[in-house]
């Protein structure tokens, strides 16, 4: 026991180095001036028009992201669970592994596709089809989040489908529900959990991106990810950056919670069940 808790330290070194040690520093800019006295004026910030409007359409986008990734993923996890596919197999991995290649680099790929010299439009123009200007849009953006955040909608719903037994789904059918019934009242509660940890894991990173509407939206769309990011690179000016992510973090910190409330309920109804 006494080697295993050695092998924990360099991860907590790591931790209070990459995590807590930047937290600190992010609060201490946030809640100061630039003459070291207390202030709210940095959180205010997020009131001024362009900062509003930035966090309302990044709000809206990753709300709508998530959506979209929802309504792809569920479909597609029921039927790999249907189909019986280990975690393993082929079919998993080809979802699995655009995770494993740079999210940058599938981006710029993206930006490649959808640029009005890109490929979409070439193929457009070889069948004579009116060409689409997507780049530098919203739209664009929005292709982009879910292309890179849909594996983690697809990963936590699959593990919650697979954990269903089948006794339990046979069960409802001989007691007379239908497909439509089973789904609604067994399949659809137990995998729940599953769909709150895919929602948060599409929605924390849709809010915080900046690199993302960088690449497919140029400087024509300004999210609330590129606002932080152009105060801390750009201006210089470490405490309005650090005051509007304290109002990113008010998020984050939500939607924490949701899901540490979920993931409890599902531990709870798991001991119950074994």
């Amino acid at each position: 026991m006494k080697t295993r808790k050695w092998l924990a330290y360099p991860y907590l070194v790591w931790m209070v180095g990459f995590i807590v040690v930047p937290l600190i520093l992010i609060v201490y800019y946030g809640l100061t001036s630039a003459g070291g006295g207390i202030t709210l004026d940095n959180i205010a910030l997020i009131s001024k028009p362009i900062n509003r409007g930035a966090l309302w359409l990044s709000l809206e986008l990753s709300f709508i992201s998530t959506i979209v990734c929802l309504v792809l993923a569920y479909p597609l996890a029921l039927i790999l669970r249907n189909l019986k596919i280990k975690s393993s197999s082929f079919v998993v991995l080809v979802f699995i592994l655009p995770m494993w290649m740079n999210s940058l680099l599938r981006t710029l790929a993206w930006q490649n596709i959808l640029e009005n010299t890109g490929i979409l439009n070439q193929i457009l123009s070889f069948f004579n089809l009116p060409t689409l200007s997507i780049i530098n849009t919203p739209s664009a953006i929005m292709i982009g989040m879910v292309y890179n955040f849909l594996p983690f909608m697809i990963l936590p719903i699959y593990n919650s489908l697979v954990k269903i037994s089948d006794d339990i789904v046979n069960a409802a059918k001989d007691l007379g529900a239908n497909n439509f019934q089973t789904f609604i009242r067994v399949i659809w509660p137990l995998s729940f959990p599953g769909v709150v940890s895919g929602v948060i894991m599409v929605f924390v990173p849709s809010l915080t991106t900046f690199a993302i509407s960088d690449i497919l939206g140029g400087s024509k769309v300004l999210l609330i990810g590129n606002v932080i990011e152009q105060q801390f690179k750009i201006v210089n000016n470490w405490h309005t950056g650090s005051g509007l992510s304290l109002v990113l973090m008010v998020f984050i910190l939500i939607s924490m919670a949701i899901l540490a409330k979920y993931d409890k309920n599902e531990n709870k109804a798991g001991g119950q069940i074994i």
